[in-house]
């Protein structure tokens, strides 16, 4: 460049170090660094550097042009008059409005691969009936049968394009931007690319050089230039040269020291491939480079070379619909959508960018709001997990009625859901959707981060003010596009520590590095797959001068020559063995492996990077047993006991570090609603009976009006509550004819659903022992029962007290206000088309013997005596707290 630019220069070589008249358009930003050094290294000393521009750079330097649609404007423009069209929908099996997104943004795609490959021909002068018999050259390349099976497509992108052809697209819009650049052109230019010029891009090059100097620098890929090595391999890569020479070089040796690293797995790749950067870089090198062919095991790279402490610039990027800022707009919109639905509106509540800078009286003037929101939005799940709401903002306001607070919350999300109704033009949608975000405290949590950054103005540059495009799009729509939006932006986040870059293949263009590592190098990923799009087959592309699948390999095969060229060290990785099946490497490098053996070189070797070894001294895992005098419960229920009995540690984790789970949220009835049902229709029942007594024959009704009547109000709101229904129908008449035996027996119903408390005094601290008794009898002789109702059968009753395991009968006893003489198991499932109760035996020694019991547990536990992990396997399977012990691990 330097011989050149001296031997061209208008000043005619007066000042050979003065280069600062000469403008040079380079690939990235990043490649001017690199040609600053090499001609400092060059020319050593002081010098004046030309000026360094991208030609997008150099466009922005120039005013804007009036009416460029907004990429996005653009193609909600499309979509507007795509989805009026009802055969576009049965033509592409779109099932809603919102399916025709995607396909007008690949008709868009489609539009602009037409108009950068025609549009320098039109503006040339050549006739539009010219570009229309190229048009139709191009289909005639495919058979009869696809040209008529493809005709609507055809005619449908041919249509497409030649209306966004008049319109002021951005493409049309930067071409003319180019054009007015070259027609002005005061300075000689430099085109330096590793790729030859686009139409466009030569276009505008060749009306440059008809004003000033130009020189086009590209890669030379005549077989002159190249590698016996190479061209021998990949024939293909060689640039076709007029009346060139064949090699007569017998020297076969590469480049680069190449090594192949074939892996067993994603992992082991992974692995290898993260171990492998770490020795270069410990080996002193500081400009490594990771080509991620294969993006699963390059980002598993990235999280264990973090892990290690090592930062990986990404260059590659990731979509912005990935990010932690993205999904809450994502939790937002969900919220939206399904209409307050339990599960999308915890999800948005816990994210970390929503209702931290919330207005102050929802968070209680809390100095700390982070903390609050928390305890807030922990509030909010167990109200609603405790009362089974599954969804729809008036259900869930009602069911937080008991927490001002955490409903007023909530009444502030429905009230900016409810704005998102109806239908508005793109301008609205940003002002609702903004509007919300900042009412919520989202916007001020997205500004503080770089991601969130990029999302808000993505959103504003959906359509700039003073846009008068007044189509009317549902939420739905809007939705769809955003989502869209945010798909296919890419965030990139800061770099500062660039030892390790991480980059695509074309990334690594025109770039050297002290060694690199290109990650899948298999069959499945180099070449990379291609797509094609709708009817736009090779023959077709190549007919109108488009990019086809032979050119877009045959590029990348010159990336992967380049990358080998211009590098001294490369190591190919790849997973030898898939699905239990071998994955053979890359054809193109098969291919150079065969060249190196008929030449009888030494074939490519073989990396396995060595992991270090690390010694770790076992410590065994035993039994937990905790001991928490300072815990010791002041207060006990019959459950939590029968909790202490089955395991004591159980009991530690849930009842004295209060670590119960959370309710489940589920659309279908559980046996605890079931029982619950039971126990309010037979207090119903029994209290009915108690207050105005009928004949045993009319009973029966009487159960199956009340039963009637409650199941009609739970099916109305669930109608899977049906089931519990049936099954308790074929329960009434046993129970019924089992009730009126029991009264025959003389015993009367006194009340039910009675909450009792009672103090247990012990030898340092008094106890409160407290509970709900089912229901209370009396008979004649002046004697109590309690009955317990189950909904289990008589056999299954009569095991549970043959265990001697449960206590909660004799508990009920020690609760009661007055001598309990017998305690019942009331079974509410029928055995042989009977239910029966079940008798407590013994049951004032149980009594005496629980509070004995009790007394010297808690007693024991105030002493700091340990409480073992010794549940059984009928325990400990279902046990919630399974995962703080450990069981299984010792």
């Amino acid at each position: 460049m330097l011989t050149a630019c001296r031997n061209n220069g208008s000043d005619g070589g007066a000042d050979m170090r003065d280069f600062s008249h000469w403008r040079v358009i380079l690939p990235t930003f990043a490649h001017a660094q690199a040609l600053k050094a090499a001609m400092t290294a060059q020319l050593g000393g002081t010098f004046l550097p030309p000026q360094f521009f991208t030609l997008s750079g150099l466009l922005m330097t120039m005013p804007p042009l009036p009416n460029v649609l907004p990429a996005s404007e653009r193609l909600m423009r499309l979509y507007a008059e795509l989805r009026q069209h009802g055969w576009l929908k049965k033509l592409f099996t779109a099932r809603r409005n919102t399916d025709l997104l995607p396909l007008a943004q690949t008709l868009l795609a489609l539009s602009d691969e037409l108009t950068q490959a025609m549009l320098p021909s039109l503006h040339a002068g050549d006739d539009s009936n010219d570009t229309e018999q190229r048009w139709q050259t191009a289909l005639e390349q495919l058979s009869p049968d696809a040209r008529k099976l493809l005709s609507d497509e055809t005619q449908l992108v041919w249509s497409i394009w030649k209306s966004q052809l008049d319109a002021d697209d951005a493409i049309a819009a930067r071409f003319t931007q180019m054009l007015q650049l070259a027609e002005n052109a005061s300075q000689p230019l430099i085109w330096i690319s590793s790729v030859a010029p686009e139409p466009l891009e030569q276009a505008f090059l060749e009306a440059y050089a008809q004003h000033q100097q130009v020189l086009t620098m590209t890669l030379d890929w005549r077989a002159s230039a190249l590698l016996p090595t190479y061209t021998l391999a990949w024939p293909e890569m060689i640039e076709a040269a007029v009346g060139a020479e064949p090699q007569t070089s017998t020297d076969y040796s590469l480049s680069t020291e190449l090594a192949l690293c074939a892996a067993q797995s994603v992992e082991d790749e992974a692995v290898q491939g993260a171990q492998i950067v770490i020795d270069w870089l410990q080996a002193g090198k500081t400009n490594l480079a990771i080509v991620a062919q294969d993006r699963v095991v390059a980002r598993r790279i990235r999280a264990l070379l973090e892990r290690a402490q090592i930062h990986v610039a990404d260059e590659t990027g990731w979509k912005l619909s990935t990010t932690r800022a993205a999904s809450a707009i994502s939790a937002w919109f969900d919220v939206i959508t399904a209409r307050g639905e339990t599960t999308a509106l915890l999800d948005l509540l816990k994210s970390p960018f929503v209702l931290n800078e919330a207005p102050s009286d929802l968070l209680h003037d809390a100095q700390d709001s982070i903390a609050n929101k928390s305890a807030l939005v922990m509030k909010i799940e167990i109200l609603l997990r405790r009362a089974n709401v599954l969804g729809e903002w008036r259900a869930v306001t009602n069911a937080l009625s008991a927490a001002p607070a955490e409903q007023k919350t909530v009444a502030l999300l429905a009230q900016q859901a409810g704005l998102f109704g109806g239908r508005k033009n793109l301008r609205d949608w940003i002002a609702t959707t903004t509007s919300a975000l900042d009412t919520l405290g989202i916007a001020s949590a997205l500004s503080a981060d770089s991601a969130g950054q990029q999302i808000l103005q993505l959103l504003q540059n959906i359509a700039p003010p003073g846009n008068d495009f007044s189509a009317l799009f549902s939420f739905s729509e809007w939705r769809a596009l955003v989502n869209l939006q945010l798909d296919d932006t890419s965030f990139i986040s800061a770099i500062n520590d660039r030892r390790v870059v991480m980059l695509p293949l074309n990334g690594a263009r025109l770039r050297v590095f002290e060694a690199v590592l290109v990650v899948g190098a298999d069959a499945d990923h180099l070449p990379s797959q291609p797509q094609e799009t709708l009817f736009f087959a090779n023959t077709v592309r190549r007919e109108l001068g488009l990019a086809t699948r032979e050119s877009r390999q045959r590029q990348q095969l010159r990336d992967v020559v380049e990358l080998l060229a211009m590098n001294s060290q490369v190591v190919l990785s790849w997973q030898a063995h898939k699905d239990g099946e071998p994955n053979p490497v890359s054809p193109w490098i098969q291919r150079l492996q065969l060249t190196l053996a008929r030449a009888g070189v030494q074939p490519l070797p073989e990396l396995r990077a060595t992991i270090a070894r690390q010694s770790l001294q076992p410590t065994p895992s035993t039994m937990p047993v905790p001991a928490a005098a300072e815990l010791t419960p002041t207060r006990l229920t019959a459950s939590a006991y029968n909790s202490f009995i089955a395991c004591p540690y159980q009991f530690f984790a849930r009842r004295m570090l209060g670590l119960a789970s959370l309710d489940e949220l589920s659309d279908l009835p559980e046996k605890r609603d079931y029982g619950g049902w039971l126990h309010e229709i037979l207090e119903t029942y029994h209290e009915s009976l108690r207050d105005a007594p009928l004949p045993p024959h009319q009973r029966e009704a009487l159960l199956v009006a009340i039963s009637k009547k409650l199941f009609d109000a739970v099916i109305s709101k669930n109608a899977a509550a049906l089931g519990y229904y049936a099954r308790w129908q074929k329960v009434i008449a046993p129970y019924v004819a089992w009730a009126n035996e029991h009264e025959a027996a003389g015993w009367r119903f006194v009340f039910g659903e009675q909450a009792y408390e009672k103090l247990l005094p012990l030898a340092d601290r008094n106890l409160i022992l407290h509970g709900r008794i089912d229901r209370i009898d009396e008979n004649d002789a002046g004697e109590r029962a309690v009955l317990d109702y189950k909904t289990n059968n008589l056999l299954a009753l009569n095991k549970k007290l043959k265990d001697h395991e449960d206590h909660q009968l004799a508990f009920y006893g020690l609760l009661s206000d007055r001598p309990v003489a017998s305690a019942h198991y009331v079974a509410l499932e029928t055995s042989k088309d009977k239910v029966g109760d079940v008798s407590a035996p013994d049951y004032d020694q149980a009594q005496a013997a629980l509070a004995t019991q009790i007394t010297v547990n808690v007693e024991a536990i105030a002493r700091g005596v340990g409480l073992p992990a010794n549940g059984v396997a009928s325990v400990c399977q279902y046990c919630d707290v399974r995962g703080l012990c450990r069981k299984g691990a010792w």
